[in-house]
């Protein structure tokens, strides 16, 4: 479990790309050792940023019709990684806090990181204790 990346100017968008573009940096390594990669990602604006509006986006020179594209490095940096393994990985949609583990652990480590102020992406150092950790602030 990674915990990190603490951004006090970030916005919910910024932190879910953020997040997506990490996974899929370890999906890559994790394809490229031979294993099968499915993320899991509870923001339908990062899934669509990176999956379905980038290339457009990126036809028109990284501009869309009706102004910015926002948080446009962090998108420009995971579509980088989607291309290259978008045929090998299965990115799918999740409902957020609706009590699947998995979900509600990246919750937890996301407000973990909010409160350590971490900056850095770091990997949980605390025993895993799963119980004690779904028992940790909720965002």
């Amino acid at each position: 479990m990674w915990y990190g990346l603490y951004n006090p100017n970030g916005t919910n968008n910024t932190a879910e790309l953020n997040a997506l573009h990490h996974a899929l940096l370890m999906a890559e390594t994790a394809i490229a050792a031979g294993q099968t990669v499915q993320i899991l990602c509870d923001s339908t604006y990062a899934i669509n940023c990176v999956s379905k509006w980038a290339a457009g986006w990126e036809r028109k020179g990284w501009r869309k019709t009706g102004g910015e594209i926002k948080n446009l490095g962090i998108i420009q940096a995971a579509y980088a990684v989607y291309t290259r393994i978008e045929s090998q990985l299965q990115l799918t949609h999740v409902s957020a806090h609706v009590g699947t583990e998995g979900n509600e652990l990246a919750d937890r480590m996301a407000m973990f990181a909010v409160g350590s102020g971490s900056k850095d992406l770091r990997l949980y150092g605390e025993e895993i204790d799963i119980k004690a950790i779904l028992r940790m602030r909720t965002g």
